[in-house]
C-alpha cells in the first residue's frame, strides 16, 4: 500500500507529469512574460538568443523545407513546360496560317500582273472579248492545248482567237457549256496565216509541238529581217488581222521560226476575241435613211 502511495507521489512531481498537466500552460505564460520583461531591459540579449536558436535549428529547418521547395520547383517546371507546349502549338498554327496567306498573296500578285499585262494589249473596237482563267497547262509533249473556265454560256464559239497579255496564243477548238479548249499556236495541228510587219510578206505559221512554231511558204526571193514582228494577216477570215504573235528568228539549220511574245508554258488569264454584233435596228434605220436620201 505504501509502495503504491510512493509511486503515485513520484509520478505527480515528475517533469513529464508537470508539463502534461494543465499547470504547463501557466508555466509557459509565466516564462513568456519573464522573457518579454527581460527583452525590455536587455533587447540585445534577446536578439542574440533568438539568432543562436535559429542557427541551432537552421539545419533541421533546411532539411524539412528542402522537399517542399523541390516539390514547388517541380510543379513550376511542369507548369512552364505545359505553357511552352501550348505556346509552341499556337505558334505552329499561326505559322501555317501565315504560309497560306503568303501563298495566296503570291497567287494574287501573279494574277494581278497577268491582268495588267492583258490591259496593255489593245483590241480593235470592232471586237469584244471574254476574260477567262486557265484550268490546265500546256506541258503535254504531244498536245499543246489549254482548258479555260468559260464556255458557250459566256459567248465562246469555235475558232475564236485567244490572246494573252503579250499577243495571240491560239484559237478555240472545242466548246462546252462552262469550259472551252484552246489549240495553241505551237500545236502540230495549228495553222495561222501571218504577215511580217514592215515587209507585208505573208506566210503560214505552223506548230511543231515545240516551243517555237515554224514559218512556212515564204517566197525564195523574200528578204526577211530577223527580229521583225509577226502579226496575224486576217487571210481566210478566221483570225482578225493585226494581232501580234512574236518575232522572227532562225536556227543553225536555217529554219525560220517565230519566238512568241507570250510564255505559253505559263498562262494564267486569256482573252477570247468576239466579233461585235451590230444592232439590227440600227442597220434598218441606216437603210431607211439611205433610201430617203
Amino acid at each position: 500500500m505504501k509502495s503504491k502511495i510512493r509511486q503515485k507521489s513520484a509520478i505527480g512531481f515528475s517533469p513529464a507529469y508537470f508539463f502534461a498537466g494543465s499547470s504547463s500552460i501557466s508555466f509557459f505564460l509565466v516564462l513568456a512574460l519573464l522573457v518579454f520583461i527581460f527583452g525590455l531591459f536587455k533587447p540585445q540579449a534577446i536578439s542574440d538568443l533568438r539568432m543562436a536558436t535559429t542557427d541551432l535549428f537552421s539545419p533541421f529547418i533546411s532539411a524539412i523545407a528542402s522537399p517542399f521547395q523541390n516539390m514547388a520547383s517541380a510543379i513550376t517546371d511542369v507548369s512552364d513546360i505545359a505553357e511552352l507546349k501550348a505556346e509552341n502549338k499556337r505558334l505552329m498554327a499561326e505559322n501555317e496560317r501565315l504560309k497560306e496567306w503568303y501563298q495566296t498573296a503570291l497567287m494574287l500578285e501573279a494574277e494581278n500582273k497577268s491582268l495588267q499585262q492583258m490591259l496593255n494589249l489593245k483590241i480593235d473596237t470592232d471586237y469584244n472579248y471574254v476574260t477567262a482563267r486557265t484550268l490546265s497547262d500546256a506541258s503535254n509533249p504531244y498536245v499543246k492545248t489549254l482548258l479555260i473556265s468559260s464556255g458557250a454560256q459566256d459567248g465562246i464559239e469555235k475558232n475564236q482567237a485567244v490572246l494573252s497579255g503579250e499577243g495571240m496564243i491560239g484559237r478555240i477548238m472545242e466548246v462546252g457549256e462552262r469550259t472551252a479548249r484552246i489549240l495553241l499556236i505551237t500545236d502540230i495541228n495549228s495553222r495561222v496565216p501571218v504577215m511580217i510587219e514592215g515587209s507585208q510578206q505573208r506566210a503560214i505559221l505552223i506548230g511543231k509541238n515545240t516551243l517555237f512554231p515554224e514559218l512556212k511558204y515564204i517566197p525564195a526571193e523574200s528578204s526577211l529581217q530577223m527580229g521583225a514582228r509577226v502579226i496575224t494577216s486576217g487571210d481566210g477570215d478566221v483570225f482578225p488581222s493585226g494581232f501580234p504573235i512574236g518575232r522572227l528568228a532562225k536556227n543553225d539549220k536555217g529554219y525560220i521560226f517565230v519566238r512568241p511574245f507570250s510564255n505559253l508554258q505559263n498562262v494564267t488569264y486569256v482573252r477570247v476575241v468576239q466579233k461585235k454584233e451590230r444592232d439590227t435596228a440600227s442597220l434598218k434605220n441606216i437603210g431607211q435613211n439611205n433610201g430617203e436620201q
